[in-house]
């Protein structure tokens, strides 16, 4: 049987553009893609603290050491630039898998600088 489990996190980013304009998803700084496991087109959640909005949408790859979080598209109407956010992976998990997974959670600073993993 699979189960659904947190694979990965970035805890308490800082929005820093919202574009509407866009087609759609979440831009995220590469280093902060790397020290997750979070990969580019990938599903995740996004939990904005500031308003309680919970929604999904998938990943596009930003410049590195950036600080870059950008809502796009129809997700720019559900943040406000410098709300804080929580970006969330799900993976399916075996019975075995299950036994030893560890997710990844990267907590950054108000710049989106790893301070933690």
């Amino acid at each position: 049987m699979l189960n659904e489990f947190l694979y990965a996190k970035i805890h308490r980013a800082t929005v820093t553009e919202a574009n509407l304009e866009y087609v759609g998803s979440i831009t995220i700084d590469k280093t902060l893609l790397s020290a997750s496991g979070i990969k580019e087109n990938q599903k995740v959640e996004i939990l904005n603290i500031n308003n309680g909005e919970r929604f999904s949408t998938y990943v596009i790859e930003g410049k590195a050491n950036s600080g870059v979080i950008c809502l796009n598209g129809a997700a720019a109407r559900k943040v406000q630039i410098k709300d804080k956010i929580i970006i969330v992976a799900y993976a399916l998990l075996n019975e075995e898998e299950q036994k030893t997974h560890k997710p990844k959670v990267v907590h950054v600073d108000e710049n989106n600088k790893i301070v933690s993993l």
